[in-house]
């Protein structure tokens, strides 16, 4: 017999999460034709339901395999504010700049005159596809457009 409860549930039992996102969001959890939360699915093998509301549930066979599920909601429902920076990765070169992606399924821009204090001629000159570097988000416009900056993030 057991004295007393675990303080803590075994990290191999089942578990259950509910989060709240914003009901805009449903759609980047979902994906074109569920690919999105299909992926989710048998990536954590965790089973997920969302309500019309924004109410999340994710079993886990496993508090890993719900945790891992839920950090990928988080991260496709994350709110893009200014001023926070992301370490990202050049999706594409082009004349005026570059395309990074910050989260799962969220690009920015990234201005040519945002990439260095100093003036650039080419961008191909200084970011190469697949690079990871950091940026921080100066604007979002009033279309969810985001605008990325460089200049004064130290890179790694």
């Amino acid at each position: 017999m057991i004295s007393r409860a675990r303080p803590e549930i075994s990290m191999h039992a089942p578990t259950f999460q509910v989060i709240n996102i914003n009901p805009d969001k449903i759609r980047d959890v979902i994906g074109k034709g569920g690919a999105t939360i299909r992926a989710i699915t048998e990536e954590t093998k965790a089973a997920i339901d969302i309500e019309d509301n924004g109410t999340v549930r994710v079993f886990g066979e496993t508090k890993a395999a719900a945790q891992a599920a839920v950090a990928k909601i988080q991260a496709l429902t994350a709110e893009i504010e200014p001023g926070t920076i992301y370490t990202g990765k050049v999706i594409r070169i082009v004349e005026f700049g570059a395309f990074v992606n910050i989260l799962p399924g969220t690009d920015g821009l990234l201005h040519i005159s945002q990439i260095s204090n100093e003036r650039i001629a080419n961008v191909a000159d200084v970011l190469k596809e697949g690079q990871e570097v950091k940026v921080q988000v100066a604007d979002v416009d009033n279309r969810g457009r985001i605008k990325l900056t460089m200049k004064d993030i130290e890179q790694v």
